[in-house]
């Protein structure tokens, strides 16, 4: 019959299996940092920042509507900063060797909720031309957007920099090894408890009862003799042809 594993069981299964735990642990935790700091590139972040707005003299009002049309106007804009209408031109200003469509995976577009500013971030291997390449789309939307939907509501509010000490945003080796480290402990841990399973050999009581679901009368107890328990003088001779103990 078959019965539930007890917490002391699983502590007994853990530690009979753990040089193999700790060992897989160890391997996938400095396989993810020799990958992560060796053979990952960096990748570095630069971002912009555009207000859609219309411009006001100083006499005119801002008005709620104006407002609420900038507002929907900004998932327009959205599209139309990632579109070859825009792309390839800064391919072109930037003499960018690659495809619009390999430009605008660098590239990602993010405002807040009922925020009239929108954020253009560009990631790159190289901190410089992310910086270049931001501040390119920035600039082209600006001017090309007036003659796409004939609006001049787009202004920079921020320009890309790049600081004295920039970093990559990845590889991060730290994180990356955490999780390989979790995931080792995980991959050991579910190895050890299979092997377990798997192993059929009888080793204690429980899996007599378990394997041929029958009740343990008794055990055989090993008893190990050493010279000090022998009485002095006395010998004792074991016959292996008939089984037979004769003490002398």
């Amino acid at each position: 019959m078959e019965g539930t594993i007890s917490l002391k069981e699983i502590f007994q299964i853990l530690k009979k299996h753990l040089l193999l735990i700790t060992i897989i642990t160890i391997i996938l935790t400095a396989t993810s940092g020799i990958v992560s700091y060796f053979f990952l590139t960096p990748i570095y972040q630069s971002s912009t920042q555009i207000l859609v707005n219309q411009s006001k003299s100083e006499q005119q009002i801002y008005s709620s509507n104006e407002v609420q049309t900038n507002l929907q106007l900004i998932n327009t804009y959205n599209v139309i900063i990632k579109s070859p209408a825009i792309l390839d031109r800064v391919i072109k200003k930037e003499n960018l060797e690659m495809t619009s469509g390999a430009l605008n995976e660098l590239i990602s577009i993010s405002s807040e909720q009922d925020s009239q500013v929108v954020n253009v971030t560009v990631q790159h291997e190289d901190p410089q031309k992310a910086k270049d390449i931001a501040n390119a789309v920035a600039t082209t939307f600006q001017s090309e957007i007036k003659t796409i939907m004939n609006v001049d509501n787009v202004s920079i509010l921020t320009k890309a920099e790049i600081s004295d000490d920039a970093s990559p945003i990845k590889p991060n080796p730290i994180l990356n090894m955490t999780i390989a480290l979790v995931i080792g402990l995980m991959v050991g841990v579910g190895l050890a408890f299979l092997l377990d399973y798997l192993d059929n050999t009888v080793k204690k009581e429980r899996d007599v009862e378990n394997q041929l679901d029958l009740p343990v009368l008794g055990t055989i107890a090993i008893i190990n003799v050493t010279g000090n328990t022998k009485k002095k003088g006395s010998k004792t001779k074991i016959n292996e042809t008939r089984g037979e103990s004769i003490g002398s």
